[in-house]
This record gives structure tokens, sequence and C-alpha cells, in this order.
């Protein structure tokens, strides 16, 4: 028999701007538990934002965020031997983690800056529709397009 589903806990805003998804971003910047680097990494990238936009790093990264989330993705199903990639829809929180995390990927492999500007420049670029993060929603998209002919396997 199936445990009961746990419920979901809430994530307390960040101190600066008030705002939970930036809470979300910090913890998923943090590594070793070291959440005051995350908080300093976090809130330098706004600073650089905001220095090179002129604009309020709030919007850019909710312009960021909006570009870089996924409407469809595709799950592996195993049908009779065979793999098949399953297109689905993307739900609500999945849509947000997957953004997040792609941002913070693609800021990480960048080389040669401080996390900060690196962070900086990802949020600009996936607020101007460009950058590694939006390729990867594009790919997972173009994915999903591909395979919809296997979209009748859903769940």
């Amino acid at each position: 028999m199936r445990r009961r589903r746990q419920p979901k806990k809430e994530i307390l805003p960040d101190s600066k701007f008030g705002n939970p998804i930036v809470a979300k971003l910090i913890n998923y910047i943090m590594c070793d538990g070291k959440k005051s680097v995350a908080v300093g990494v976090v809130y330098d990238a706004f600073d650089i934002v905001s220095k090179k936009t002129k604009k309020e790093p709030l919007d850019i990264f909710d312009e960021a965020i909006k570009n870089t989330s996924p409407m469809l993705e595709v799950k592996s199903k195993r049908v009779g031997g065979a793999n098949y990639q399953v297109p689905r829809q993307v739900k609500g929180d999945r849509r947000l983690t997957l953004s997040l995390r792609w941002i913070i990927l693609a800021a990480r492999s960048r080389k040669g800056q401080r996390m900060a500007e690196k962070l900086a420049d990802e949020i600009m670029q996936a607020a101007q529709n460009t950058g590694t993060a939006v390729k990867k929603k594009d790919d997972t998209h173009r994915m999903a397009q591909a395979n919809r002919a296997f979209a009748h396997f859903g769940w």
C-alpha cells in the first residue's frame, strides 16, 4: 500500500526582495549548506543585472524564468520491449524547477568569471530569449514535437 502524500514545504521569501522564487534560486545555488555564500552570489548577480540593464532586476529575472520555462517534456516509457520518448505537458512547479535548474547549469558551465557575473549574464540573455538555458528549452520542445506520434502512450 502507498504512503500518504507528503505536504509541500512552504519556502519563505528571501530577505531583500521578499520573493519566494528568489529564495528557491538561492537554495538551488547553495552548495554544502553554505547559504550565506549563495545569498551573496544571487544578490551580486542581481546588482550586476540592474547596473547593466538600468531596470529592476526582479522584472528581468521574471522575464528570464518565463522564457526558459518549458511547456512540454519527454518521459521514457517502456512498451513491449521498446523504450518510447512520450511527450508530456509540464505542470507549474516542475516548470519553475526546470527553468531555475537550466539557468544555473548554463551559468555554471561558463568559464573564466565569478559565479555572480556568470549568473547575471545568463539571466540577462534568458530575458532576451537567447542563451544556453533558452536553447535547452527549445531542444526539449523540439524533442517533444519529434516524438508526438507516441503521445497515445501517455500516462
